[in-house]
């Protein structure tokens, strides 16, 4: 299983997406997904699925020291007694001591960028997570958010896919040092009918998804979690560490980011993101 580190942290670059997945087929879809090798597994406390994904955990039979989970606090849920309710019971609903990674899901409009920032601190000082990141956060908050932080913030989890590159925000992660995660990596499906993906596809002999998830996984420091409930597809989104895409189709690739598509949306209640 190929990784890749940050601030101290060992991240599995491919991971199993959840959200949206619910009962038994979040359960199975779980299970299958680590079974078929995938040790990270992302979930969220808005997701409200922690309980079957712990459910799937535990029914594919590998140790969970061999595990990397992630889970999120939600932006309602920021301000400090709300939050650790929600991570104990994060904890409680996975059936877990401690989570490998605790991110905040979206950032406050309310509450200061420094005051939610401690408040997770505090949660990896009290062992509920080894590593703390945050999600869907621009570059003017990841600044506020590291001169807050006392604790190595590991990643930024944000939309990230061909047509939806971000040059800016991907340039101020890795300013930090820290790794992009990518969710929504398929676009949703809306993007795997795109020519250039199609014929790279057709070309390497490979599915239009594994294209795209090579992408991701073939530059350094991004992490990517799609997600399936058909085994066929979680399968062969796994499989794609035996091809290489060359520097002009990586390029090619790269210049459908002109676009600047969103696709999995951005909520009213979110900060203005930067384009």
């Amino acid at each position: 299983m190929q990784t890749a580190t940050a601030h101290g942290a060992t991240i599995p670059v491919i991971g199993f997406g959840t959200w949206n997945i619910s009962g038994e087929h979040c359960a199975r879809s779980v299970a299958d997904a680590i079974k078929i090798g995938y040790r990270h597994i992302d979930t969220a406390a808005g997701y409200r699925n922690e309980d079957r994904v712990g459910e799937g955990v535990r029914a594919s039979g590998v140790p969970r020291e061999q595990l990397f989970i992630t889970t999120k606090v939600a932006s309602e849920n920021l301000a400090e007694a709300d939050f650790n309710r929600s991570v104990e019971n994060s904890l409680r609903q996975l059936k877990v001591d401690q989570v490998d990674l605790l991110l905040i899901h979206w950032p406050s409009k309310v509450l200061p960028v420094a005051e939610t920032i401690a408040t997770l601190n505090a949660a990896k000082r009290k062992g509920w997570t080894k590593h703390i990141g945050v999600s869907n956060f621009t570059i003017k908050l990841l600044a506020e958010a590291w001169r807050a932080t006392k604790e190595p913030i590991v990643t930024n989890q944000i939309e990230y896919h061909p047509y939806l590159t971000q040059e800016n925000v991907v340039a101020a992660i890795r300013g930090h040092g820290m790794l992009l995660t990518a969710y929504s990596p398929l676009g949703r499906q809306v993007i795997l009918d795109d020519p250039v993906i199609v014929d790279l596809a057709r070309k390497k002999g490979r599915t239009p998804a594994q294209i795209v998830l090579r992408w991701d996984t073939q530059q350094a420091g991004v992490v990517t979690i799609p997600k399936s409930t058909n085994e066929v597809n979680i399968r062969a989104n796994f499989d794609i560490f035996n091809f290489e895409l060359s520097d002009a189709e990586m390029k090619a690739l790269s210049a459908l980011g002109a676009r600047k598509q969103r696709i999995a949306g951005w909520p009213p209640a979110a900060p203005e993101w930067d384009p």
